[in-house]
């Protein structure tokens, strides 16, 4: 118990650190001061666009932001002056002598509310964006595992799991019980066999009336509102994966056909190879150079990681840094203050 309060503890001092260097770096940028961090521009990283619904446990708070902050995004973006370019076009804009800083939006996993809450947005302002899709969950045949994790904890005073050692079991009656056994689960989940670790999660939660597939289908696309999205110009589709898995700890055929058969369901879909890739988790140590070099044989013109950070002229294209719109700071100046790049300059410091 004291070791998930003082994880909560940690975590609720993070944020506050981190908003303060937010609105610090604001008050930078607003000022003109290290103007060259914006640099080139910069790819937005989302996951959920939905209404916000308090939840009492919501350990996956921070992929998630609501339809007005998205909005207000944008209209930001646009005062900064930033010019919106569809991701797939970003190598030409990045090699141009234009100045004018690019914008490009991402959406990973392919969430229902993508369609029904993003798409408006989107389309309200003329702004392009990429969906990032994995297969296995259009096709129900993979889960989300944090969110699985996620629903169970939630529904449970007590559960039982299998780290490996033989089931344990874990007294989760009160938030930081829960934050503390989400952390630990997805931990294990993040060590080398990340499928067995999954499944051992979907079994378990089972037991306790949780249907991991179920949640995949209430939450993500399928093929027929993916063809919907594409409905609309500005929308495209990129590759995720087929098993959302870390593709850095993955042998090489099995890594190479994640990133090849993902590419092969998303053109059966769209109709055409996707021409952008997304690595899931996207941060070292999930993804390596080899992922990299693999991205760019197989012919992706783009492939986005997690790491926070701006465009350059001469970046990898096969490795390009997003910045998270993070639900935790949902605030117009946050996002002004992050595409500024000076949060950025300030943690290389």
């Amino acid at each position: 118990m004291r070791h998930g309060l003082a994880r909560l503890v940690r975590h609720h001092v993070r944020r506050a650190a981190i908003a303060g260097g937010l609105e610090t770096a604001h008050l930078l940028s607003r000022a003109g001061l290290m103007s060259r961090a914006r640099r080139r521009g910069a790819i937005f990283t989302l996951h959920h666009v939905r209404p916000s619904c308090k939840r009492t446990f919501d350990p996956n708070a921070h992929l998630e932001i609501t339809p007005e902050f998205l909005d207000e995004a944008i209209l930001a973006l646009r005062r900064a002056g930033y010019r919106f370019v569809p991701l797939e076009d970003l190598p030409m804009s990045l090699a141009a002598a234009d100045p004018q800083p690019v914008a490009c939006f991402t959406l990973d996993d392919g969430y229902r509310n993508n369609l029904d809450h993003a798409l408006p947005v989107f389309e309200r302002h003329s702004v392009p964006f990429t969906v990032f899709v994995t297969a296995g969950f259009v096709d129900r045949t993979h889960s989300l595992w944090w969110e699985t994790l996620a629903d169970w904890l939630s529904a449970c005073r007590e559960i039982r799991f299998d780290f490996g050692q033989g089931e344990e079991a874990m007294a989760i009656g009160s938030l930081a019980g829960k934050q503390a056994a989400f952390d630990r689960i997805a931990a294990h989940i993040h060590k080398e066999d990340e499928a067995g670790a999954v499944a051992a999660l979907n079994r378990a939660a089972a037991r306790d009336g949780i249907d991991a597939l179920a949640i995949a289908e209430r939450l993500t696309m399928d093929e027929a509102r993916l063809s919907a999205l594409l409905e609309s110009p500005l929308a495209s589709l990129g590759a995720h994966t087929i098993s959302h898995r870390a593709l850095a700890r993955l042998g090489d055929n099995e890594a190479r056909l994640e990133l090849l058969n993902s590419s092969e369901r998303v053109e059966a879909i769209a109709g055409r190879r996707p021409l952008s890739f997304a690595y899931p988790y996207g941060f070292c140590p999930t993804v390596s150079a080899r992922e990299h070099r693999l991205a760019a044989d197989l012919g992706f013109a783009v492939a986005v990681t997690t790491e926070p950070g701006t465009l350059s002229s001469g970046a990898n294209l096969h490795a390009l840094p997003r910045i998270s719109l993070n639900g935790y700071f949902q605030n117009a100046r946050y996002v002004s203050a992050l595409a500024s790049g000076i949060p950025f300059r300030f943690a290389a410091a």
